[in-house]
């Protein structure tokens, strides 16, 4: 019995640990480039102070407070965006998430996962594969850790300019 229980623990707690680093492969490599945002970073900017007549900027930091990791890698190398997809596809199964919508129009292909919050529109983990994201046929691959809504991500994603960003709100808007 003791054994088993070991083996249980030792699974979820490598599932843990495969799901903070599947990805940190990709950081460093001389074809990718990378943002990393961590937890502190988000705390740090939700705690700005601006006008309270500002809705609109009080909304985003709202939405820093909520939010725990942010990793996004993209290539325009074919070899290490067959990579990602492979990285993207297998950790969608292991981790337990949902596939949320999926595009695929030729030269472009989008892929969004989700794993789901505590009520129905919460979100806990959001994965993006977007490939062909830009004219230089360009491939995102992007992980946001938290506790939000596919809307507030929106707002985000938008104002960050991260790449491919245009293609998530798009899809989200149902375009």
């Amino acid at each position: 019995m003791k054994k088993i229980i070991v083996t249980a623990v030792l699974v979820l707690v490598s599932n843990v640990f495969f799901a903070q680093s599947v990805f940190d492969k990709y950081e460093g490599q001389d074809d990718v480039a990378s943002i990393i945002v961590n937890k502190k970073m988000f705390q740090m900017m939700g705690s700005v102070k601006v006008d309270a007549n500002d809705k609109e900027t009080q909304q985003y930091l709202n939405l820093m407070r909520k939010l725990d990791n942010l990793k996004v890698f993209s290539t325009s190398n074919a070899k290490v965006s067959s990579q990602m997809k492979v990285t993207a596809d297998q950790y969608y199964k292991t981790a337990g998430l949902e596939e949320l919508m999926r595009v695929d129009n030729g030269d472009k292909n989008l892929k969004i996962w989700v794993k789901s919050g505590a009520t129905e529109n919460q979100i806990k983990e959001l994965l993006v594969y977007n490939a062909g994201a830009n004219k230089e046929n360009q491939t995102v691959l992007m992980s946001l850790t938290g506790n939000f809504t596919l809307n507030e991500i929106v707002v985000l994603i938008d104002k960050m300019k991260i790449p491919g960003g245009v293609d998530l709100k798009n899809a989200t808007k149902g375009k």
